[in-house]
């Protein structure tokens, strides 16, 4: 789930592929089904073994420090901007490399 509660579009195309499953109970929908949940399982798992989750997330905090930064220094020259832009690139990227020996599970 997302964090807004509703559903990934991939959760969604899996609980249709159930819902046709439970009405109808024939081999071409559990076939159908089954495709849809291993290719979920599959991604999930790519997801994790290139840390692609967490390169997200860092992402997503990099970017929101940055505007945080020039939200609450209205005044910041660009040269404050340039070295504050740098400085959490530079964390971001450190993070990313340290996925690199970070555990997969």
């Amino acid at each position: 789930m997302s964090s807004g509660g509703e559903m990934s579009s991939g959760q969604l195309l899996q609980q249709m592929a159930l819902l046709q499953w439970l009405s109808s109970q024939t081999d071409e929908d559990r076939s159908l089904l089954t495709a849809v949940t291993g290719i979920r399982v599959a991604r999930e798992l790519l997801d994790r073994f290139t840390g692609q989750n967490e390169v997200d997330s860092y992402k997503r905090e990099c970017i929101l420090s940055i505007a945080d930064f020039v939200r609450q220094n209205p005044q910041a020259s660009q040269d404050q901007i340039n070295a504050e832009v740098e400085t959490r690139v530079r964390l971001f990227a450190a993070r990313v490399k340290a996925l690199e020996t970070a555990p997969i599970f």
